[in-house]
């Protein structure tokens, strides 16, 4: 068994979110959380029901914010290197329902200065997927009037001078220890952590406010922020809060996150339903037994089998999951049975996805930032 690894650019090993909340130094959302966001929002979220964002920071500071009549505002991102899957997905489904419950601004970072100067592509390549990203991100629903792109190297002039100031309190042994880095980086790499600290205080600098950040992100994101929240304070800002989510494991089984690189077993956004059938049935891997009759006598086990998991994101109706997990578990539901369930959920999805889709080209100037 791999040892386990988990920062923005490795994810290796069987992931232990316990000992990720011990060794990060996050808090586990409790039931008292869980009742103080439900009161407020007026339901709870499946994701958060279901332990799949399972850890914070701060979270009771931006909840207490709220309570007292003060306006928070949501900063998460993406890093356009490749299409976008179900992974993006679940993430920003889950940022879209906080914007909708708490009616709140979305400030969405695109990184293709990081992408650049991490992937072995070139700066045409990434600026045609940051476009390709945008049209998916857009598609997501999120409120136009509420809701404002950043783009790293677009938006340069206006996030470099705050840029600086972060780097600044920010040694090279902290970035060394945080990610791993050694002598073959290049010094752009080094220098990224500052560019990604910006959104954390940009809105308030620039509507000349002094409103709480919430940033939902995959739990690997988590060291760049740990480094950021020291330091914004030092410059006279508020540490942002938290909302750390548990990776949505890739079709294969393996452990780890899905990745945009290997599309072939990603289910993309852009995927239609005979590509959603065919992947999920070559490559999810099952909990079933090795014949009919073995699985209808021992049944299932639900807790490898990818299509069971994935179901936690896409059936959000308590009973019907309980349903399929107890009877998979008996063998009243084979595997098939089960995969044929997901297709079809993920099918819905996709088809009304792509639909927005196709008419978000004429609203990404809408979406960007206007210095």
């Amino acid at each position: 068994m791999a040892e386990m690894k988990v920062n923005p650019y490795d994810v290796e090993g069987e992931v232990d979110y316990d000992r990720l909340i011990t060794e990060f130094g996050i808090k586990k959302i409790d039931e008292k959380l869980l009742k103080r966001i439900e009161k407020i929002a007026g339901e709870i979220h499946p994701y958060l029901k279901r332990g799949i964002f399972f850890a914070h920071r701060d979270l009771e500071k931006i909840l207490d914010a709220y309570e007292k009549g003060e306006k928070f505002f949501l900063y998460t991102g993406d890093g356009p290197s490749g299409p976008i899957h179900l992974g993006h997905y679940s993430i920003w489904s889950f940022v879209k329902w906080l914007q909708d419950k708490f009616n709140v601004e979305l400030w969405f970072q695109f990184t293709d200065d990081e992408k650049f100067l991490y992937k072995n592509m070139t700066y045409d390549e990434i600026q045609n997927w940051t476009h390709e990203n945008m049209l998916d991100v857009i598609a997501m629903g999120f409120d136009v009037k509420k809701t404002r792109f950043l783009v790293d190297t677009k938006h340069a002039g206006l996030m470099y001078p705050e840029a600086i100031k972060v780097a600044k309190k920010i040694t090279f042994n902290s970035i060394k220890a945080a990610f791993g880095f050694d002598g073959s980086n290049n010094i752009g790499s080094i220098f990224y952590t500052a560019m990604q600290t910006v959104p954390i205080f940009l809105p308030n600098i620039l509507n000349n406010k002094n409103e709480r950040c919430l940033i939902p992100l995959a739990v690997d994101q988590e060291p760049h922020f740990r480094l950021s929240r020291d330091v914004v304070e030092k410059l006279g800002h508020m540490k942002p809060s938290i909302m750390h989510a548990k990776f949505m494991s890739p079709l294969t089984g393996v452990q780890g996150k899905q990745s945009s690189s290997g599309s072939g077993k990603s289910i993309l956004m852009t995927d239609d339903a005979k590509t959603v059938k065919k992947k999920i049935n070559k490559h999810a891997f099952s909990g079933g037994k090795e014949t009919t009759e073995e699985h209808r006598k021992l049944g299932g086990n639900i807790e490898v089998d990818v299509a069971c998991q994935w179901l936690k994101y896409f059936e959000h109706d308590d009973d019907k999951l309980a349903e399929i997990y107890d009877k998979y578990s008996k063998g009243e539901l084979l595997s098939g049975e089960v995969k044929k369930l997901l297709i079809e959920k993920i099918n819905i999805i996709l088809e009304d996805h792509q639909k927005r889709r196709e008419d978000a080209e004429k609203l990404i100037s809408k979406f960007i930032y206007k210095n």
